[in-house]
């Protein structure tokens, strides 16, 4: 075990190698550290998720927001954030009364949802305030949840400029993630425990932010976004399959 921690050493050289690979997807395509690194940080072990994987969740985008600022749109903020309050506070009570099997069992179907809505592709031409505050009650439940709040997002935005996408979606992440934590903590999932597992995984964010500014060019989305989508599928159906056995 390491000092402090509740992982084994090669647990933590795994759940930081997924996070390195998840920051770099994310950096150069703008998603997939959580989508990504979620599930399989579930199966190193259960306790990274969700509020240490928020902790993570929550520096890239604040990275990638401080890259992009130019990008930002402040009107769409305003829309989703109230409605990813709502989703939070649901899944903080969600996520009190469960036990630890059925927490499974919510994580397993969330990410696979996640997976499901990344894949199906459909957004409104132009997204009003009504998808926005929708899709942000979605985000914040999942978010809460699983960690995994930027799918109901991405959706509603995809058709949006790479920089105003990223911009935008980090703008939303950053204090989301924040009242997530705050939430997990009313219901006691996010204590002393959580947090040094979540700065624990700090090193590999932002080394895959990093090398994200090496990488974006070279990779290819064309076959990068299905492989990031089976991979998070393959890790969600065997956190599902954890729980049901």
């Amino acid at each position: 075990m390491l000092a402090g921690l509740p992982l084994t050493v090669g647990e933590w050289l795994l759940a930081s190698l997924v996070l390195v690979g998840g920051a770099v997807v994310q950096g150069s395509v703008g998603f997939g550290v959580a989508l990504l690194g979620a599930p399989l940080l579930f199966l190193v072990n259960p306790a990274l998720v969700p509020a240490p994987m928020l902790i993570a969740g929550l520096t890239l985008p604040a990275l990638i927001l401080v890259r992009d600022r130019a990008g930002l749109e402040k009107r769409p903020v305003a829309w989703v954030l109230p409605g990813f309050v709502v989703g939070s506070v649901v899944a903080g009570g969600v996520v009190a009364s469960l036990p630890e099997s059925g927490l499974a069992l919510v994580f397993g179907s969330l990410v696979l949802l996640a997976v499901a809505m990344s894949a199906l592709g459909w957004a409104p031409a132009e997204p009003r305030g009504g998808h926005l505050t929708a899709a942000g009650t979605l985000a914040g439940f999942m978010a809460t949840a699983t960690s995994i709040g930027g799918p109901p997002l991405a959706l509603v935005f995809q058709n949006a400029s790479g920089i105003r996408l990223r911009a935008t979606l980090s703008a939303i992440f950053v204090p989301g993630g924040l009242f997530a934590l705050l939430s997990l903590a009313a219901v006691g999932r996010f204590g002393v425990p959580e947090l040094i597992l979540g700065l624990a995984l700090l090193p590999a964010v932002f080394a895959g932010f990093w090398l994200s500014g090496f990488t974006a060019r070279a990779l290819d989305r064309a076959w990068l976004r299905p492989a990031v989508l089976a991979v998070s599928a393959v890790a969600g159906a065997g956190a599902l399959a954890r729980a049901l056995v």
